[in-house]
């Protein structure tokens, strides 16, 4: 079912973007959206509701698992997979420092962050506070968007070649937030705006973000300029297929997967290497009245495309490239294909792929990456040996991946949106 340019469109993707600067916020954002869709929320630790038809989602932290219960016996599942994390600078855990009459803040990178991209912008802070509150802790989501910290560039004049300097992740990228002469609590500053007092908050996971607002650019307007497109992109995509997968009867049942923690590989409580996906998917078939034999003949039909953003040819490094490969923006989404399994597509997964784009009405683009560099991963290697579902990688393409602010192309989100749609509402046989 082909999503239209009015539910998935590039505007649609800015907003969502703006609205979540965090993995947290992530899932803040689309489960305010599955809630005003009649969605119920689980938890994890509770019974789950028996046989009843309809949308349920659970949140782990920044990752979220929604899936569709048809009203018929569900078959197989169909999932789409993406993370909601990208790479940015953190804040420490002793972070007040004063440096030659500067009040910086100690940050660290985490992933594989351009870290020149982030020198000289506007940041703010978000993520989440654990408070206590009697003798339990609950979370306080944070957002300051108040430009409150930046880092400097070294002037040209100060470096030895007058090339600038290779950044030290240690020393080069804290953030001057004041004059040093009132030091104060970087820490006890956010639960201040957080209203939360100091001596209740028991630990946090703060990251900056970039203030720039997302915008439609190009002398065409043809263009999408916003951070976190890698990985924010797919779960926009993914959110817009989900729900109109979950508002048409197919031959599976419907499944969205948002991961935390793939730019600093997955090994975590709810990365794609955890047991979240297996577990959820599990007790969908127990919910239902199948047992342990039901789920895993289940998986044996199921499929999961692994969405993840792509790189496009780049036209000031096109030798960068697999010559006989050229991706372009606005040119469809793209299939993603490594021999040595850094991607998880085999035949069967393209196969599923490249019949959805057709249903769809949508170009499809393949993508190798050059023999002689090394390739990237994504979630759905690990995805495929967590399940063992059949599983495709693919995405939208797109430029200055894991920078600061990167770009991809307005037509390509409406587009990438349609291919997951009809990859999560297969006919019979298919």
């Amino acid at each position: 079912m082909p999503v239209s340019s009015t539910t998935a469109s590039a505007e649609g993707l800015c907003a969502f973007i703006d609205a979540s600067p965090s993995p947290f916020h992530v899932c803040r954002t689309v489960a305010e959206e599955l809630d005003g869709r009649g969605f119920t929320r689980l938890t994890e630790a509770a019974v789950w509701p028996g046989s009843a038809p309809g949308g349920y989602y659970v949140v782990r932290g920044g990752s979220l698992v929604a899936w569709a219960v048809p009203d018929a016996e569900p078959g197989p599942f169909r999932v789409v997979g993406a993370h909601t994390d990208s790479p940015n600078l953190r804040v420490k855990q002793h972070p007040d420092l004063v440096v030659a009459g500067w009040q910086v803040v100690g940050l660290e990178p985490y992933g594989g962050a351009l870290l020149n991209s982030w020198l000289d912008r506007e940041l703010g802070i978000s993520g989440r506070l654990s408070v206590r509150e009697g003798n339990a802790v609950r979370e306080k989501l944070v957002r300051i968007d108040d430009p409150i910290l930046r880092v400097p560039q070294l002037a040209i004049h100060l470096s030895e070649d007058r090339r600038g300097v290779t950044l030290d992740p240690q020393r080069h990228l804290n953030g001057v937030w004041g004059l040093g002469n009132e030091p104060r609590s970087f820490v006890e500053y956010v639960a201040e705006r957080a209203g939360v007092p100091m001596a209740d908050v028991l630990g946090w996971e703060l990251m900056t973000h970039d203030l720039d607002p997302s915008r439609v650019i190009g002398r065409d307007a043809d263009l999408v300029s916003a951070p976190r497109l890698d990985n924010q992109g797919t779960c926009y995509a993914g959110l817009r297929a989900f729900l109109a997968a979950a508002d048409t009867p197919g031959a599976a049942t419907p499944v969205l997967a948002l991961f935390d923690h793939e730019e600093v590989g997955s090994q975590s409580d709810r990365g794609a290497q955890s047991d979240l996906l297996p577990s959820v998917l599990e007790r969908i078939v127990l919910a239902r009245g199948g047992g342990r034999a039901d789920y895993l003949a289940a998986l044996a039909g199921s499929v999961c495309a692994s969405g993840d953003m792509a790189h496009a040819t780049h036209p000031n490094y096109p030798e960068r490239h697999e010559p006989a490969h050229r991706i372009e923006v606005n040119g469809g989404p793209v299939l993603k294909v490594n021999q040595n399994l850094r991607y998880a597509t085999d035949a069967a997964g393209a196969g599923a792929f490249a019949l959805a784009c057709a249903q769809a009405g949508v170009p499809l683009q393949r993508y190798v990456h050059r023999a002689d560099l090394p390739c990237g991963s994504t979630i759905g290697p690990m995805t495929a040996a967590r399940t063992g579902m059949s599983t495709v990688d693919v995405g939208a393409p797109q430029l200055a991946m894991h920078s600061a602010r990167e770009m991809m192309g307005a037509a390509d989100v409406g587009a990438y949106a349609a291919a997951l749609a009809a990859f999560l509402t297969p006919t019979a046989g298919n």
